[in-house]
């Protein structure tokens, strides 16, 4: 999947394996680039950051799991590129940290802005991220239907359900993009998203712990 904002910011939204997505977000102007959630195999990732002749900039990681993190070895060996993560979950993501982010920091690449949420639930460290006010990387957080697990190891209803509420407070019109293929569709809208995602809808820590 491809959307274009201005000619200047792309984003691809890559499967990996059998549902797992990577996103690849670059300037177009400065051909710099970021990967998002390398997985477990970032084959497919690299070689079209290579098509385009792209130069990879930073790596993010939503959070520490393998499906999304696995394959940050391999990237690094193969490029110039600072990882980008919080804090809280740097210690279990096999490489080591360049950027920690905070809730409510921004980077800049070239003409891109990107904006950390920290949403704890999944994990405790788990982050989204804005692009350009336009798109919303969920990660584990939120899916399309659904959201992340909560009952493994770092995972709390109480941080899920905060995390959100958080997300719900964002503007309507943002796309989300999530970190896995489980839904009717691979992206929407997040206004949709509160109006049929069960677990926005929920309106309590009690009736969201029953969905959950």
């Amino acid at each position: 999947m491809l959307q274009k904002q201005l000619l200047l910011m792309v984003i691809e939204q890559i499967l990996v394996g059998q549902d797992n997505f990577s996103y690849l977000v670059y300037c177009e102007e400065t051909k710099q680039s970021a990967l998002v959630d390398p997985g477990s195999n970032a084959s497919r990732a690299m070689k079209r950051n290579g098509e385009l002749n792209l130069d990879l900039k930073y790596v993010i990681n939503t959070h520490h799991h393998y499906d999304h993190a696995g394959d940050n070895i391999r990237v690094k060996e193969a490029n110039d590129c600072k990882f980008i993560a919080s804090r809280m979950d740097s210690e279990k993501i096999p490489v080591n940290i360049d950027i920690f982010v905070a809730d409510g920091e921004i980077i800049n690449m070239g003409s891109v802005q990107m904006k950390f949420i920290h949403t704890p639930g999944h994990t405790s460290g788990g982050i989204c991220v804005i692009v350009d006010d336009k798109y919303l990387l969920t990660g584990d957080t939120l899916f399309i239907g659904d959201c992340g697990r909560t009952d493994l190891p770092g995972g709390s209803n109480e941080q899920m359900y905060a995390s959100l509420l958080k997300l719900k407070s964002l503007p309507d019109d943002l796309i989300v993009y999530p970190g896995h293929d489980y839904g009717d569709k691979v992206f929407d809208d997040l206004g949709n998203q509160k109006k049929v995602n069960k677990t926005l809808i929920a309106d309590s820590l009690d009736v969201f712990s029953e969905i959950s």
